[in-house]
């Protein structure tokens, strides 16, 4: 037996004592490596000692610090949300994630995009800007995540496509618990999110349960959202290419009657489900959307806004939707766009009349 193969045959054994199960090598054929880390040790060392295709292993406990990763391929992994947990460490401490008030950041560059990393099974909790911040990524993976009661966003990302937030819940953030864009700091269109995922994520107490803002190509689905000021909003505006070319389907959005106070770009947010703003091309069906009652004018179940810098939503489909109980109305279209459908709703109450 060669010295390769021993190696695969002792790492495949390590992966699956630690539960994590059988790997495959790396694309040049090296053995995965676990690097094991326990609370007090630091995660950052073992992630900066990780090569591509590693995976970086968390025991059950709780961690004081932020992480930082460049690497592709890497995977990061606690031993479930509830026993891994990952909280600020000292205020001087850390590095440029620490610095910008992140937990974990996932970060790539324009020429160099980080690909295929995977973060999954622990908490990030309390930290003043992301709980998960990503820049400029590919494939990024952020699945059974609980990203709670950080200062801005729970799980976010910009400049990054092909990604998949599933399974995650993201509770009690400053703003969104996902948001999506094409950039934070500086205007733009659109951006080609390359078929991004966001499925299967429960979330509460957050300002916006999901923002998606200035991108194109992706789906949003079979999430639940409640308790939020509103549950999801796809966000465009004036520039090109447009927002929009995306899918919201089948997600579960109800009670999302939180209040929140207003923004410099946003009236104060309660009872909104699925707000569209500025968007075209967009297929909203098949949600059920109900119980979400405010007093905003962007309150109702699935409402159609002008954009507040004057963008008008065009040419999307709100189909086979059940909602009800919705307040000032299940539907609402209080746009002038042009080509916008309704078709195959159940509801009782619209705004124009005659939709349902």
């Amino acid at each position: 037996m060669t010295k390769r193969q021993i190696a695969l045959l002792a790492c495949t054994a390590a992966l699956a004592a630690s539960g994590v199960g059988a790997a495959a090598p790396t694309a040049d054929g090296r053995a995965v490596h676990v690097h094991r880390v326990g609370p007090g040790e630091s995660i950052q060392k073992a992630v900066d000692a990780a090569a591509p295709g590693d995976i970086v292993l968390l025991s059950p406990g709780t961690y004081r610090e932020s992480v930082l990763v460049t690497t592709p391929r890497l995977t990061l992994r606690g031993s479930g949300a509830r026993p891994t947990v990952i909280v600020p460490g000292a205020a001087d401490a850390g590095n440029a994630c620490a610095k910008a008030g992140h937990g974990i950041c996932v970060i790539g560059t324009k020429d160099r995009p980080v690909d295929g990393v995977t973060v999954r099974s622990l908490t990030v909790r309390g930290f003043a800007k992301s709980g998960l911040w990503a820049s400029w990524t590919d494939r990024l993976r952020v699945r059974r995540v609980t990203s709670e009661k950080n200062g801005t966003w729970g799980i976010a990302e910009q400049r990054s496509v092909r990604g998949e937030l599933s399974h995650n819940i993201a509770r009690d953030n400053g703003d969104a618990g996902l948001f999506l864009a094409n950039t934070v700091d500086e205007e733009g269109g659109a951006t080609d999110a390359g078929g991004t995922l966001v499925a299967h994520n429960r979330l509460s107490g957050n300002r916006i349960g999901v923002t998606v803002r200035r991108l194109r190509n992706l789906t949003v689905e079979r999430n639940e959202a409640t308790g939020n000021c509103a549950a999801v909003f796809v966000v465009g505006d004036e520039s090109a290419p447009r927002a929009g070319a995306m899918t919201v389907r089948r997600n579960h959005i109800h009670a999302n009657n939180k209040s929140c106070p207003k923004t410099p770009r946003l009236p104060a947010l309660q009872g909104s489900g699925i707000v569209l703003t500025g968007t075209e091309d967009t297929l909203v069906a098949d949600n059920r959307v109900v119980d979400n009652v405010g007093a905003s004018p962007l309150s109702g179940g699935i409402v159609l806004f002008k954009s507040f810098v004057g963008a008008v939503n065009e040419r999307n489909e709100i189909r086979d939707n059940v909602v009800l109980r919705n307040g000032t109305a299940d539907l609402a279209n209080r746009d002038t766009g042009k080509g916008n459908t309704f078709r195959g709703n159940t509801c009782k109450v619209s705004e124009p009349a005659g939709m349902c």
